[in-house]
């Protein structure tokens, strides 16, 4: 079975260009890098990764391709352009001549105005996306899963993958109505869904248990062929280690046979992704 962790992080905090990414945070205000994450992607047979911006910057972009370019196991990235400057169209033409970019991300989630992603002005951004095949990784939060229905039906030849399960209020034991808005997505458009970052929104004292009934209805609403396993290293790590969230999703899916099982760990992000 060939695996593929679709979701990591690579950065230096010195660049200045990670907003959010303070101090505060010490665990994470560090670089990492690819001989950080090596270890445990050998620990799990883990053959290769997507590597996924953290940075609204083009140079953070041009950053982690060229890390992917000198890193065997960085078998595609997801970057970034800025929807609100058209002018990043030829941003975006120069990026795709790069075999490795595999998609984009707008960091949606930190953006403040939840109708942002449906802006008529960003039509020249999804129709570039769609020229280029290029992904569309959403970032988004329970609060935006109705405006991605009707932009996912606005663009039906957008790829589109939600990021993270839509980041569920776990610790606030919130399952509705973001469980209702997933099954909508998961029902009426072809969106894939990773199954990252859900341990960072359980908080560091999270149990199996306090995982279960989301990790659940994602793995039953989007099913095998549209489910993607992600790490989200390593911000994972402030609430997990890397080998138990492995574990997790290991445990979540016993039930599934072998090919729907190879199709969650790898093979739906290869197809997803392009990934040669």
């Amino acid at each position: 079975m060939m695996i593929i962790d679709a979701h990591q992080h690579f950065w230096d905090p010195a660049r200045g260009d990670y907003g959010w990414l303070t101090a505060d945070l010490p665990a994470l205000f560090k670089p990492f890098g690819p001989d950080d994450l090596a270890p445990h992607l050998k620990a799990h047979a883990i053959s290769g990764t997507v590597l996924v911006q953290a940075a609204p910057s083009l140079a953070e972009t041009d950053y982690l391709l060229d890390i992917a370019s000198r890193t065997p196991f960085v078998k595609g990235v997801v970057g970034w352009i800025d929807f609100e400057q058209p002018d990043h169209r030829r941003e975006l033409e120069r990026l795709a001549q790069n075999p490795l970019l595999k998609g984009i991300r707008p960091m949606i989630q930190d953006i403040a105005d939840p109708d942002w992603m449906l802006r008529p002005a960003f039509d020249w951004a999804y129709t570039a996306l769609i020229a280029h095949d290029l992904a569309f990784d959403a970032l988004v939060l329970p609060k935006h899963l109705d405006q991605l229905h009707r932009l996912i039906h606005r663009y039906p030849d957008l790829r589109v993958v939600i990021d993270h399960g839509a980041k569920p209020q776990i610790r606030d034991r919130l399952f509705e109505p973001w469980a209702g808005a997933m099954t909508r997505l998961a029902e009426e458009t072809g969106a894939l869904c990773k199954c990252s970052g859900l341990v960072t929104e359980a908080g560091p004292d999270w149990q199996p248990e306090d995982l279960a009934p989301y990790l659940d209805h994602l793995m039953q609403v989007f099913g095998p062929d549209r489910m993607i396993f992600g790490s989200d290293w390593p911000v994972l790590t402030l609430a997990s280690d890397y080998a138990r969230w492995f574990e997790t999703v290991s445990h979540t899916i016993r039930h599934w046979s072998d090919d729907q099982q190879a199709a969650l760990f790898g093979g739906n992000a290869s197809r997803f992704y392009r990934l040669s």
